[in-house]
């Protein structure tokens, strides 16, 4: 057998070992998972040993990185309940749309100062790394205990951004690449994509639910396991497919599957559960391999060349930016009475993850100039992000009495 055979099945033995021990090392070491994931791709990757490569523009691993982030956006989906989403809906709204836009203007502004680039590359830079990520969120909040409306309200976000940040990527290269700008079209091209997405994937969730409750006609019941993962390949394809948000359809899709009982649709217990320790598997399986494949790509050389830079940047998005925004979004939500503490918290936690990893590689196979820097800055914001923000994310919840019922934490898987 060829070994470029023998690469398709090793690499993913390779990943999913190394996955399971880094599993087990964060529970050691109480550090979230995700960490050790990126450390570990870092090693085995190209950089280091060099013992396992997936290339960054690879049919691979954009299945690995669309398929893993529309999954676990589905999985995050059904752990919201539209009860607590009712009441969050505005505070939701204004974060994963005007937090966006402030996030990427005093980025690009800073980012502009810093490199001294021109306004519209600072922009860019602003835009990749404005929205929050909901592959790096959706873990951590399954072992974090906090109030229930604060963590439904910063994994909404993280879905409902993804696709306002998508677009601003996109405007962004449209002007670099043919210096035209049009605000008519653009936010055209949003409403689209956040509706198309929406719509579909509420009709997707609709079926699907339907299709393996105990009602009449639901004749995939006993398929219940399978069914989550067509839904999340169906919601993601069909909507891409009309203009709409992929990642925002599978995240709604997930919101409708987890509401059944609000629907009146009922899955019978023995394939719920089967369901749920499946979807639960897939959900790791996809966040292993996200994080180790990211971990693989980083260029160090970029990194080292705009270090200094990039830090700062980082520093102005996390420090600056992020409270600005969430202190408007939650001062113009005059419908709930957001708490200090709760607003402290959405302030520290907006891990950067696989869509700012996903939109960065596009800008770079786009070819256009100072990509280098797109793509050094988006690395170590992931990193600062996820080293220092989500192994903070249980202690600073505790120390803001936002612990629901237990004192101790599990932050790691």
């Amino acid at each position: 057998m060829e070994n470029s055979d023998l690469s398709i099945y090793a690499i993913p033995a390779i990943i999913l070992f190394v996955g399971i021990v880094s599993s087990k090392l964060s529970g050691w070491l109480k550090l979230p998972d995700i960490v050790l994931y990126l450390i570990a791709g870092v090693i085995i990757g190209p950089t280091v040993l060099d013992i396992a490569n997936v290339e960054t523009y690879s049919n691979v691993n954009q299945f690995i990185l669309t398929f893993g982030a529309s999954f676990i956006l589905y999985d995050g989906g059904r752990d919201i309940k539209l009860s607590v989403l009712r009441e969050i809906k505005v505070t939701v709204f204004l974060l994963a749309t005007l937090g966006v836009v402030i996030s990427m203007l005093v980025v690009g502004m800073a980012a502009t100062y810093i490199f001294h680039l021109p306004l519209i590359f600072g922009l860019l830079i602003g835009a990749v790394i404005a929205s929050t990520d909901p592959a790096a969120l959706v873990p951590i909040f399954k072992n974090i205990n906090i109030v229930r409306r604060l963590k439904q309200t910063i994994i909404s976000e993280s879905a409902f951004n993804d696709a306002v940040g998508a677009v601003l990527v996109l405007t962004m290269l449209l002007v670099i690449q043919s210096g035209v700008f049009s605000v008519k079209e653009d936010l055209i091209e949003l409403v689209r994509m956040i509706g198309f997405g929406a719509i579909t994937g509420i009709l997707v969730g609709l079926f699907f639910s339907y299709s393996v409750s105990d009602r009449k006609f639901a004749i995939f019941t006993e398929f219940a396991p399978i069914v989550s993962v067509i839904a999340v390949l169906a919601s993601y394809t069909i909507a891409e497919a009309i203009g709409g948000s992929g990642y925002m359809s599978a995240f709604i899709a997930g919101l409708i599957c987890g509401n059944k009982i609000e629907l009146k649709l009922r899955i019978p217990d023995q394939e719920f559960i089967i369901q749920k320790h499946v979807r639960e598997t897939v959900a790791s399986i996809m966040k292993i391999s996200i994080f180790i494949v990211l971990g693989m790509h980083v260029d160090f050389t970029a990194v080292g060349h705009y270090m200094k830079e990039g830090l700062a940047v980082v520093m102005i998005l996390v420090f600056l930016a992020r409270p600005i925004s969430v202190l408007i979004c939650t001062k113009l939500d005059r419908s709930i009475h957001w708490q200090k503490n709760e607003i402290l918290f959405m302030m520290w936690v907006r891990e950067t993850g696989v869509i700012p990893a996903a939109l960065s590689s596009v800008i770079v196979s786009s070819g256009v100039l100072h990509a280098d820097i797109v793509s050094a800055v988006v690395f170590m914001t992931i990193g600062f992000t996820l080293f220092f923000q989500a192994t903070t994310a249980g202690f600073l919840a505790k120390k803001l009495g936002l612990v629901e019922e237990e004192n101790i934490l599990k932050v790691a898987a």
